[in-house]
């Protein structure tokens, strides 16, 4: 107790009501601020993946889920030094060209995009995933 504090004996039923609705609402509010819209996530890369067909092994798999998923993939961030090219948006972007085909962890995000995809989860859960898994210290 603060000394000389006295507030709380002087609140009235109703004040405590109103306080404890303020409050509800509050955490109530924030909590709907966590929920991510997917559309905000999109990077917005528009050029065509290159065809799978091209490559083989995991590449053209990582190569395929890029060109199957456009929407899932152009949603997460590349985690390599891609992302260093002027025209790199998102991990889609390395799938336009040769980029993804020499880089392990543009593969291997892309490739678990996939099989989160395949198994239910939807964008948000797959690019939270793919941020722990990929970022500085989130291994």
């Amino acid at each position: 107790m603060i000394a000389g504090y006295t507030g709380y004996k002087t609140m009235s039923k109703g004040n405590v009501a109103l306080f404890s609705l303020v409050v509800l609402l509050a955490v109530t509010g924030l909590a709907s601020c966590s929920k991510v819209d997917p559309e905000t996530l999109k990077g917005g890369e528009t050029r065509q993946t290159l065809n799978p067909v091209y490559f083989t092994g995991e590449a053209q798999k990582a190569y395929e889920a890029a060109r199957n998923l456009p929407e899932v993939i152009d949603s997460l961030q590349c985690y390599c030094n891609c992302t260093e090219s002027v025209d790199n948006r998102s991990l889609l972007s390395c799938f336009v060209d040769m980029s993804a085909r020499y880089c392990k962890t543009c593969m291997e995000a892309a490739l678990l995009a996939k099989e989160m995809n395949d198994g239910g989860k939807d964008v948000v859960e797959i690019r939270k995933t793919i941020d722990k898994k990929f970022s500085v210290g989130g291994q």
